[in-house]
């Protein structure tokens, strides 16, 4: 799912370290149509297009999808194997270039449940990982990564500054079997922790309770004179 206007989209990879590449998505020709579906789900869903952008270093390798209209939705979708990465490391990882300064729009990508209705794909359509980044005005500038866990959607507790120019960027998300993660930009780490401790997976051992009252007879002194205290002998 894309909110953008002009984005370019260069390569998408899903893979395991250590065994095999389980996605992996070029846009080197017209071909891709093949394989890839566009939504239909709303009117004011725009079209994707195969292009190079307006500059590019090789016309043939640059090639990626681009986003045909401003102000408009993006939805496009492909299928692969089902697969597990238990024991291994996942990576999730593409390239995007936004060619003009953009107000508000997002260029990110989600991994859906193979049941997943293709044509009728939306923003609330339910998915298991989003990651990517997004722009919105001048507050909103950052890389989501959401995970979705008990039929909520966790956002990252960390706030990750995506790129806002108008060059190509590489992100990529590491998914270990350690449980730990790693978020990068153009090969550099940007973040990198736990995520039991980025994102609320468990249920805090402690809740506050919004009804919970101070006891009148509180006292605030950390410490108060005992007066049956005595001086001990000698």
């Amino acid at each position: 799912m894309f909110r953008s206007s002009y984005s370019l989209l260069l390569l998408v990879l899903i893979a395991a370290v250590y065994s095999a590449d389980y996605f992996v998505e070029k846009f080197e020709d017209e071909s891709y149509k093949k394989r890839w579906v566009q939504s239909t789900a709303k009117s004011d869903i725009g079209e994707f297009k195969l292009s190079h952008g307006k500059f590019y270093g090789d016309a043939k390798k640059d090639l990626g999808l681009q986003t045909s209209e401003d102000a408009r939705f993006y939805a496009i979708s492909a299928k692969f194997d089902k697969f597990s990465n238990e024991g291994k490391t996942l990576v999730i990882q593409f390239t995007v270039k936004h060619e003009q300064k953009i107000d508000c729009g997002g260029g990110y990508v989600k991994v859906y449940p193979s049941d997943t209705d293709q044509k009728g794909l939306t923003g609330d359509s339910p998915y298991h990982i989003m990651f990517g980044p997004d722009i919105c005005g001048y507050s909103t500038k950052k890389v989501h990564v959401i995970f979705t866990y008990k039929g909520k959607n966790l956002l990252i507790k960390k706030d990750i500054k995506c790129k806002d120019d108008e060059f190509t960027h590489l992100y990529t998300l590491i998914l270990n079997s350690d449980n730990t993660y790693e978020v990068r930009i153009d090969n550099e780490k940007v973040e990198s922790g736990k995520l039991e401790e980025d994102w609320d997976f468990t249920v805090p051992k402690r809740i506050p309770d919004p009804n919970a009252k101070k006891p009148s007879d509180w006292v605030d002194e950390e410490k108060i004179d005992d007066p049956t205290d005595t001086k001990p002998a000698g």
